[in-house]
């Protein structure tokens, strides 16, 4: 459940400011942890049926064909984009490690070190499903939960630095409101475990006794009680000490003690070659689902070898053309895991049970509903511009 966007989190609440920045990080907590509940309620809801993918909700809810365009496409765009994100996430932060190990060794472009972290995903992405890759998970949570500690740590330890500044860094109402809906969209983007919560759900075993929605609502209990111990402390403290100065990746921002950040550098990069697979697992089903299905290719180990492995480059490359981390965070924050993350379960949710209008349930997943849209509409417009304006004085593959 936590992601690396734990590290734009003080970022965007410098370009939100406290009131605003403070309240939306809340309300995105309830609502999610809401719209979560919904999900692992829904998995079961037919006897003797279970709803293993997002898509095969969507169809139950809106009917076969309408409800594979609905989900499918937008659960794609999240699952690539956090490959993607993730890529730029590995490569940056190797970079950091590298800098600060061998501060008077010479430097090393980020496109080689995006390519590095690449290449570990050219050998894990041939693992053969989620069970498999539950020591990478495993090894993953700790690294995530050990960082975010040294982030908020180290920023503690740094004190406030001096001239702190905490209005806004635009020096135009127009920069403002952009970069305003940029940091939603980062915030967004921290919250993005929805999208693969039924394929993990379908690996607990279940039965009319015990259904799986138990075991798995007590591992979202605690998975969110593990989020919020991460992202409030980084969030609020990173942005106490740093002001609107921050890096859109706190990691980059501390300096020393060398060693320290040098460790939770590569404690990210553990982490997010764990996330990058539990996120690329069900693009690879996807699309081998497809070619044997749809376009009768034979299913063998050749095909999975060439399937994984261009899945693979193509992120990288994308990834080394636009390294932008906290535009990036923004564009798909808003634009791709909004509505998967906090409105299309309150739809599905209003489409099957039909709450009675205008009571509890209703109100809340109306107002679910429209707060979900309004991040989806307002962030990628920040996001895009922020990635504009960094790709202005950026050089390609330089």
């Amino acid at each position: 459940m936590v992601g690396a966007g734990v590290l734009s989190l003080p970022y965007a609440l410098s370009e939100l400011g406290w009131g605003p920045g403070v309240a939306i990080l809340v309300l995105s907590w309830i609502i999610t942890l809401y719209t979560l509940w919904q999900m692992v309620e829904m998995h079961e809801m037919v006897p003797g049926k279970r709803f293993d993918r997002y898509h095969e909700l969507g169809q139950y809810a809106f009917g076969e064909k309408l409800g594979l365009y609905i989900v499918v496409p937008q659960q794609l765009i999240v699952e690539v984009g956090v490959c993607i994100v993730y890529m730029v996430t590995g490569g940056k932060s190797l970079e950091k490690f590298h800098d600060t190990v061998c501060s008077t060794c010479k430097q090393i472009k980020l496109t080689y070190f995006i390519m590095i972290f690449a290449s570990v995903h050219f050998v894990l992405s041939h693992l053969p499903n989620f069970n498999s890759i539950s020591g990478v998970s495993l090894a993953a949570a700790v690294m995530s939960l050990s960082y975010s500690t040294i982030a908020w740590g180290a920023s503690v330890a740094k004190g406030v630095q001096p001239e702190v500044q905490y209005g806004y860094k635009a020096k135009t109402a127009a920069g403002t409101v952009f970069n305003f809906f940029s940091g939603l969209g980062d915030i967004a983007f921290a919250y993005a475990g929805h999208n693969v919560v039924l394929e993990i759900q379908a690996t607990i075993p279940s039965t009319p006794e015990k259904p799986s929605k138990g075991p798995m609502w007590k591992g979202v209990i605690v998975a969110y009680i593990v989020v919020a111990l991460c992202y409030f402390p980084v969030a609020l403290i990173g942005y106490w000490m740093f002001g609107n100065s921050i890096e859109d990746n706190i990691l980059i921002s501390l300096e020393k003690p060398a060693w320290l950040i040098a460790m939770a550098n590569i404690f990210v990069v553990i982490h997010v070659i764990g996330s990058y697979q539990i996120y690329a697992m069900p693009v690879f089903d996807m699309i081998e689902t497809v070619l044997v299905k749809k376009l009768n290719f034979r299913p063998s180990t050749t095909l999975r070898f060439f399937v994984r492995n261009f899945y693979v480059a193509f992120t990288m490359f994308i990834a080394i053309t636009f390294p932008f981390f906290g535009g990036l965070l923004g564009f798909f924050g808003g634009f791709a895991f909004a509505p998967t993350t906090y409105f299309l379960p309150c739809i599905i949710w209003l489409a099957i049970y039909k709450p009675k209008k205008f009571g509890l349930s209703w109100w809340t997943n109306w107002i679910c509903i429209v707060f979900g849209v309004c991040l989806m509409v307002l962030s990628p417009i920040g996001g895009l511009r922020q990635i504009i304006l960094q790709a202005k004085e950026y050089e390609f593959y330089s």
